[in-house]
């Protein structure tokens, strides 16, 4: 079906394909990972600010292994995660046994509310999961003063986040660990793809570690390898698995293309910051909610919450959608409240929903339609004017 306003172009270019042509065409290539991968993991390290950078096959993965390495680092305790946010946020703490408690968001960001984190904290808490969505920044100073008070792990999701920053230093460059997506709409692309980040050596070494079936000789270390292959004598040095872990490594051609889209991610980001004030600033404020904390962000896709929570409303607004072939997706992020979704009905039980009443907005009434850095200023202007003439009591 050929959309009006898909939710993203093609987010390849032909650039990109010239790059891996020449990778496929050259005499001798290894295309599982390899030297692309670890180009492409400090091309990634130096854009972001960060000592070390792990490439995994996706961000899903990327969570997963950030949460794995919590627990071999805490063993157990409880861990706080939004409600809006994708699903592997969340299933990663349950898949390692630790507990998930929830959070209502803040409606100028999206994010988990600091209030929400801040109260949910107890002697339990061992992390707090914070998701930048769509762009923006759910950091504050007075959250990572208290969290560092507490000592209390700060994990960063910036999977739709890519470039936002808080105070002029970019998002995943606070927490203990960070987690990036290079999925196929996203600020940049890989095809499939995701990065854990971190200034922790030992965090590094194990992400590196549990990426490749929990190998020793992943460490990257010869002296600690060689201390490993010592203490476990009757095992070949190349084949010790030190952890029950996966097979989550990428590829060369991916690693290629990601080095090739991350030389243009700083003009596109520049694109999509100036398109979301183009939008909020056309959209009328009576109908949709425009008023959101713009600082530091580096939006993803264009939100577009009713003001009022109206089914009527809901559907005049996604009647229009559909016939003017619109693509759009209800709950802003990972189809809303994740305390209604199905797969935690068996690990979170007697949830009283009217206390996350923030999120369940957005889950009914909040939308997200897309931004990319080709689209126009003047197409922006028209789908807004079209939005504003939507008929809502």
């Amino acid at each position: 079906m050929n959309y009006f306003h898909p939710l993203m172009h093609n987010n390849f270019n032909k650039s990109d394909m010239i790059e891996v042509i020449k990778l496929l065409r050259a005499k001798k290539k290894i295309l599982t990972q390899s030297k692309k991968v670890k180009e492409f993991e400090s091309a990634w390290s130096k854009w972001l600010g960060v000592k070390y950078s792990v490439f995994v096959n996706s961000g899903s993965s990327a969570n997963l292994l950030s949460i794995n390495i919590l627990k071999i680092l805490k063993k157990k305790g409880e861990v706080i995660v939004p409600t809006l946010t994708w699903v592997s946020d969340i299933s990663s703490v349950i898949q390692n046994n630790l507990k998930p408690v929830f959070v209502d968001i803040n409606p100028k960001n999206l994010c988990m509310s600091e209030d929400g984190i801040i109260a949910k904290i107890n002697k339990k808490t061992i992390a707090v999961f914070l998701s930048h969505i769509q762009g923006f920044n759910g950091l504050s100073t007075r959250l990572i003063n208290y969290l560092k008070k507490k000592k209390i792990m700060l994990i960063e999701d910036v999977c739709e986040s890519h470039g936002a920053t808080f105070k002029n230093k970019k998002l995943g460059t606070y927490g203990i660990m960070s987690n990036f997506s290079f999925y196929y709409a996203h600020h940049m692309s890989t095809i499939e793809g995701g990065m854990i980040c971190t200034n922790n050596k030992k965090i590094y070494q194990l992400a590196k570690v549990l990426r490749s079936h929990g190998m020793s000789r992943e460490i990257g270390d010869t002296n600690l390898q060689n201390k490993i292959a010592k203490k476990y004598k009757n095992l070949s040095s190349k084949f010790i698995f030190l952890y029950p872990a996966y097979n989550f490594r990428n590829n060369e051609i991916s690693a290629t293309i990601g080095l090739n889209q991350l030389k243009f991610l700083n003009k596109n980001n520049e694109i999509r910051k100036k398109n979301l004030i183009t939008f909020l600033q056309n959209l009328d404020e009576k109908k949709f909610r425009v008023n959101f904390d713009l600082i530091g962000n580096c939006n993803y896709a264009f939100p577009l919450i009713l003001k009022k929570a109206s089914f009527a409303n809901r559907k005049k607004l996604e009647d229009t959608l559909n016939f003017k072939k619109i693509e759009f997706r209800r709950g802003n992020a990972g189809g809303g409240n994740q305390l209604r979704q199905p797969y935690l009905k068996n690990y979170v039980k007697n949830i009283n929903l009217k206390k996350f009443k923030e999120v369940d907005h957005i889950h009914f009434f909040g939308y997200y339609i897309g931004n990319y850095p080709s689209l126009r200023s003047t197409k922006i202007i028209k789908i807004c004017r079209m939005l504003n003439l939507i008929d809502l009591v």
